[in-house]
């Protein structure tokens, strides 16, 4: 049984889920998929993007999202995920979670018997990260690119190594000390870029890492669950705001990209983040499309 638990779990579909997203884009995709089946979607993190985009891409899909969060459930009881997951595989076709902790999804997997989807952990955001490619894609119209990301080297972060690995496109992290993506991570991802052809770098200079890039990425510096070191990370991520300094180092039609929310004056300016290059609108629109592409793979 297939799930998307990590960015490599779609090594060998990667492509297929671009062109598909493609396809329901510009409205040519297979009409109603997924009439007669039902995604549970389990929220122990807030959202904007991955909510919407799931349940109304379900919708579209011709299918029945169901919005849980964790208090509606069980498990905010003392219920096991194992248990949970047995149950909730009788009644839906799918599950999508957003959960704090990469080895709960990686558990709610081991014990469903339906595709379990990653919508977000502290380790890994594979839905973010095709999305991302997609975007990039439909901009640039190649992937022979270099990008740049900037800042802490989160669960964005982490996916983004594997996911340009996977597609042969250069990746640069530009992060201070102590901020490196997860290090078994950075090893897989290199491993496949040298299968790929692409290079990817971690770097704690600036002008070096974004020096005629053709995409500049960010991220928040405080992610949820981080608040207590807000005071700290901002002081040691200051050097890393995407601003107009910085694009101006990059290729002349260098494009930026930002997964959202935006905290303006922190990671990024407004300036930028509604300027002529930004492509974070479309970015955040297309998650949409490339959520139902995975969809209708997993569970079509």
């Amino acid at each position: 049984m297939r799930n998307l638990l990590s960015a490599l779990d779609a090594r060998d579909h990667v492509w297929d889920i671009l062109k598909k997203a493609e396809q329901f884009k510009k409205g040519q995709g297979p009409e109603k998929p997924l009439s007669g089946k039902s995604l549970a979607m389990v929220f122990e993190k807030s959202s904007t993007r991955t909510r919407i985009s799931f349940e109304v891409g379900m919708y579209q899909l011709g299918g029945y999202p169901l919005y849980l969060s964790a208090s509606d459930l069980q498990l905010g009881r003392g219920e096991i995920i194992d248990d949970t997951a047995r149950a909730m595989s009788r009644y839906v076709d799918g599950i999508m979670i957003r959960a704090r902790e990469h080895d709960d999804v990686l558990q709610f997997a081991r014990y469903a018997d339906v595709p379990v989807i990653n919508g977000l952990t502290n380790l890994e955001h594979p839905c973010q990260a095709f999305t991302d490619i997609f975007t990039i894609q439909e901009r640039k119209n190649t992937l022979d690119l270099q990008m740049t990301f900037m800042g802490d080297g989160n669960n964005v972060c982490n996916s983004l190594l594997l996911a340009t690995a996977m597609v042969g496109m250069d990746f640069t992290v530009a992060c201070p000390p102590n901020y490196e993506p997860d290090s078994i991570i950075l090893k897989e991802a290199k491993k496949v870029a040298k299968e790929s052809g692409s290079t990817i770098k971690v770097t704690n200079n600036v002008r070096e890492a974004v020096d005629a890039v053709n995409v500049i990425y960010t991220d928040v510096w405080v992610s949820m669950g981080d608040e207590i070191e807000e005071t700290q990370r901002v002081r040691d991520l200051q050097g890393y705001q995407v601003n107009q300094d910085i694009l101006d180092l990059a290729d002349p039609e260098a494009m930026v990209l930002h997964c959202l929310p935006a905290i303006r004056g922190q990671e990024i300016t407004e300036e930028v983040l509604n300027g002529p290059q930004s492509a974070v609108w479309d970015q955040a629109e297309n998650r949409l499309h490339v959520q139902k592409a995975i969809l209708n793979w997993l569970i079509g």
